[in-house]
């Protein structure tokens, strides 16, 4: 069958595709060899700038056009070349140099990937695409998630909530403090997050510029590499590597997208079970079906989603992570292929980013079951009568409340007051004992 999105295996490319598509500018094959193209390119004419070589301005124009203007048609044509030499990397070369050839440089043709191995190409192109996918995609879809969680904390500031620890009715809080706890653990998560270099190795077939210094022993070819990534990649270049970079730190980026997917998890699964609570409703498109065969139903199905790529995304970068650092002796392939697949968990973890996007916007608060939920637990200032009896050295406060509240599903506020008036304590302590109720029993957290 020809390819389309009825006939894609992944539905990253079928299901998915219109809301993913853009992510090929970062992760694609065309992307990959766009990308290779570029840092040829940036290599080539960097070491025209320092004089190695010369070069002039039709050549210049040339072979910048080559990377600015890299077409479909440029890709396939390097394709044709890989389908011959059975090399992707000297596909590109070749393809390179015929530009080169065209603008009437072949004589300095030579100088297109002068000492260097196919890792210095992909090991560089690979962390500068995951270096705009991350800048440009994202980071920027993270934190617009949170800052969607963050106006909905702010809203629903002073709504106060039954909280349940072990499943069960405890001391209440307040909803908008509820949300801002996720708003944190990924703000935090997010600044360990940005803190992790994006890294490139650079060095030549076994990271020692063998072929740089034999050719050019006078050159500081360590200096100069550090220039190249740094200062026009914008990379940080490994300075003791083999083959191939460490993908420590990539490995590290992976884990950190593991953590911030793994605390969405978490916030999906509580929405999903405040929405089974009623203590929100949905809002109805029209057309739209819960069930085929329960008319009534309105399903979560967007928390339900996000929560099923979320844990995709996961268990892939929990194998990216944990392969890619492992490489026997200078090198061996393994990490070809998988870096094929980055891609894969990052389009899940953004396909998550926009469920969660959808559901929130769906959210209809539902404050009265809220408030319902709280008259019905009493029980739950039970914590605030015994702490004030403690301060006022009451005997065993804690063991009379349990005696009146464990297990005692009939507390009431009317229960509760009899068991106040019948303490021996101040009339004036009696009358601050009866002002807490499960409404007002809410704490303190920092403004936001």
């Amino acid at each position: 069958m020809e390819l389309n999105a009825l006939t894609a295996i992944s539905p990253i490319d079928g299901r998915y595709r219109k809301q993913v598509h853009h992510l090929d500018e970062y992760f694609s094959e065309f992307a990959l060899i766009k990308y290779r193209v570029l840092i040829e390119v940036e290599y080539f004419l960097f070491l025209a700038d320092k004089k190695l070589f010369p070069l002039n301005a039709s050549g210049k124009k040339a072979i910048r056009e080559a990377a600015d203007h890299f077409s479909i048609d440029d890709a396939l044509e390097i394709k044709k070349t890989e389908a011959i030499t059975n090399h992707d990397v000297k596909a590109v070369e070749y393809f390179i140099k015929a530009k080169l050839e065209q603008a009437g440089c072949g004589a300095v043709k030579e100088w297109v990937h002068f000492g260097l191995t196919s890792q210095d190409i992909n090991n560089t192109s690979i962390p500068l695409s995951w270096k705009h996918a991350i800048e440009f995609e994202y980071l920027p879809s993270l934190l617009n998630l949170n800052r969607q969680v963050e106006l909905l904390a702010g809203s629903w500031k002073e709504i106060p909530l039954l909280a349940r620890t072990h499943g069960q009715p405890a001391s209440p809080t307040k909803l908008g403090k509820e949300l801002m706890v996720f708003v944190e653990r990924v703000k935090n998560q997010v600044e360990l997050f940005i803190q992790i270099p994006f890294t490139a190795k650079f060095g030549g077939a076994t990271g020692n510029f063998n072929a740089h210094h034999v050719a050019l022993p006078k050159m500081d070819w360590i200096k100069l590499a550090d220039n190249f990534v740094e200062g026009i990649l914008g990379l940080q270049r490994q300075q003791f590597t083999t083959q191939i970079e460490h993908y420590d730190n990539l490995a590290a980026h992976f884990d950190g997208m593991r953590r911030l997917n793994t605390i969405l998890i978490d916030f999906c699964r509580d929405i999903w079970t405040y929405i089974s609570m009623d203590y929100f409703k949905q809002k109805l498109r029209k057309g739209e079906v819960g069930s085929s065969a329960m008319p009534h139903k309105v399903n979560p199905i967007d928390f339900e989603n996000a929560e099923g790529n979320l844990g995709i995304a996961n268990a892939l970068w929990e194998h990216l992570s944990s392969k890619l650092p492992v490489s026997r002796l200078q090198r061996d392939l393994t990490d070809s292929t998988v870096l094929r697949n980055m891609g894969v968990p990052f389009a899940h973890t953004i396909l998550a980013f926009r469920s969660i996007e959808k559901g929130l916007d769906k959210l209809v608060l539902n404050q009265a079951k809220i408030q319902q939920d709280l008259e019905n637990n009493w029980a739950v200032v039970a914590e605030a009568i015994q702490t004030i009896l403690r301060k006022e050295n009451y005997p065993n406060p804690y063991e009379a409340l349990k005696e009146l509240t464990r297990g005692n599903a009939g507390i009431n506020k009317e229960s509760l007051h009899q068991f106040i008036d019948s303490l021996k304590v101040s009339a004036a302590l009696k009358k601050e004992l009866k002002k807490i109720s499960p409404l007002n029993y809410t704490g303190v957290h920092p403004d936001f």
